[in-house]
């Protein structure tokens, strides 16, 4: 049994022990320390009943109410910061989205300190420590990496349910567009390849990724294709497999320019499968080009539709455009020009032609840029008593969520460089970066705030760690929410 002791040195200085008898000796336990006041010898006794109760396991049956710790500065050790109330918040965000259903806890801590602060695996590892207190053997990832199918197809069937009961998805829209993701290395092998990098890493081997999210920017899907693949021959596996693992029926794809292709719109037509996608108007013939010319209104919101073998071409007229695509035009006129003027620089630009030795303007290229000023086209096989221009080039301006998801993926969560080198350990970082992406993007779009600022008020709440030297025992003590967080909170629907 534990008793308290006080020894009385002064009329102001007092000693507060814990001690215990032993074969009839007392025993001193812990010196508490000495009091020179009132106060401190109210406080020092408060802290000796806590470590008696500590050290054995019982609270005396007439205690009085008391504070939980009442914590002496000279007997405490700060040691540190955990971001605890961070963790929360996007650990209930995947349970939220359906992710917690994985039953795989390392998976998801590692899509969580990917939103936090992006790592290769080991560095993640020690992240989570550092950050949230949370230990993972490292060899604990190589042990299900053979899994990754298992894993994405779960994610993105809970993204999709999501989808459908947050945001209203009902497979009638889908926005696609691709992107590379390139790796540390210089060896190429089945699925790193080298090809067009949107990185500008031509040099090292990559892999295309294409992603497909809903009219909000919510991601539901993504594949994988080797570095080598023209994005454009992406589309209809991509899109193909989609429809099938979910039974669509009426599905309209919206894509950039560089999907078009006679193949691809013939499959789509095929499958009936609506479509609007970017026109390349350089491409189009020279007939159909003044046929525009002469038709077209060039009023701000003015659209007209032709029909063509790519299907309905929507051209619409902004003057903003119109001054644009003027000023690029007669700046790379200028540097035509001042090659035309000095041949001995002998540079291919846009608009020079070549005739046996001498450079020239382009002039039939000049005229046909000069009547396509200001005009930007779209393909679709809607018709027009389905859905008028207008929608359709609302649409297809929608397509910039996409490029935001992108953003996310590529310099928020950090998606690329890749440093993993086996297949299924690449398969299994982009299931994490594309959870991890879901999870970002409903936070921005709840919030109407940058992940990064989310990040910035979130990691404010912090945990501060106290270590009470008396009892070794350590004490956490949370920081208060600011305004601006509880208003995150109210709009995420996680305030109780």
């Amino acid at each position: 049994m534990y008793k308290i002791r006080q020894i009385q040195y002064t009329s102001k200085s007092v000693s507060i022990q814990v001690y215990r008898i032993e074969n009839r000796k007392r025993i001193i336990v812990k010196h508490i320390g000495t009091a020179r006041n009132n106060k401190e010898k109210s406080d020092l006794l408060q802290i000796a009943k806590q470590y008696i109760q500590q050290l054995s396991k019982q609270i005396s049956l007439f205690e009085e109410n008391t504070p939980a710790h009442l914590l002496n500065l000279h007997q405490i050790e700060f040691i540190g910061v955990y971001y605890t109330f961070l963790y929360e918040v996007l650990s209930k965000l995947m349970k939220t989205i359906g992710f917690g259903a994985l039953n795989n806890q390392l998976l998801v801590d590692l899509a969580i300190i990917r939103i936090v602060e992006p790592a290769s695996k080991l560095r993640s590892m020690e992240l989570l420590k550092n950050y949230f207190g949370i230990s993972h053997r490292r060899q604990s990832y190589y042990e299900f990496t053979g899994s990754w199918k298992k894993f994405k197809e779960a994610v993105e069937n809970n993204a999709v349910s999501y989808a459908k009961n947050h945001y209203n998805f009902k497979f009638d829209l889908l926005f696609y567009d691709v992107t590379t993701l390139y790796f540390e290395t210089f060896t190429a092998d089945e699925l790193r390849e080298m090809g067009f990098s949107k990185d500008n890493k031509s040099q090292q081997p990559q892999i295309l990724v294409a992603l497909m999210v809903t009219k909000e920017g919510f991601p539901i899907a993504y594949e994988i294709f080797t570095g080598n693949t023209f994005e454009g021959h992406t589309l209809i596996p991509s899109v193909k497999r989609f429809i099938a693992k979910h039974s669509i029926k009426t599905f309209t794809i919206v894509a950039d320019a560089a999907m078009i292709s006679a193949d691809n719109i013939t499959e789509l037509v095929k499958n009936e499968l609506h479509y609007i996608v970017g026109a390349r108007m350089g491409n189009l013939s020279r007939s159909l080009i003044d046929k525009i010319d002469r038709q077209i209104t060039r009023e701000d919101g003015y659209s007209i539709r032709f029909k063509t073998k790519l299907g309905y071409l929507i051209c619409s007229f902004s003057s903003l455009r119109y001054r644009k695509d003027k000023y690029e035009m007669e700046k790379q006129i200028k540097k035509a020009m001042d090659i035309v003027e000095n041949p001995g620089k002998r540079k291919k630009l846009k608009f020079t032609t070549t005739k046996g030795e001498k450079t020239e303007l382009n002039r039939q290229l000049i005229d046909k840029t000069t009547k396509l000023l200001g005009i930007k086209g779209y393909y679709t096989n809607l018709d027009e008593n389905m859905v008028d221009n207008q929608t359709i080039i609302q649409r297809y301006h929608e397509l910039y969520k996409i490029e935001q998801a992108f953003r996310i993926s590529k310099h928020d969560l950090q998606t690329r460089p890749i440093y993993h080198f086996t297949p299924d350990a690449i398969q299994l970082h982009l299931v994490t970066c594309f959870m991890a992406l879901v999870v970002s993007k409903h936070i921005e779009l709840q919030t109407k705030s940058s992940i990064k600022k989310f990040l910035t008020e979130t990691k404010k709440v912090t945990d501060g760690r106290l270590i009470n030297k008396i009892n070794d025992e350590e004490i956490r003590i949370r920081a208060k929410m600011s305004v601006t967080m509880t208003e995150f909170l109210q709009k995420l629907n996680m305030l109780t």
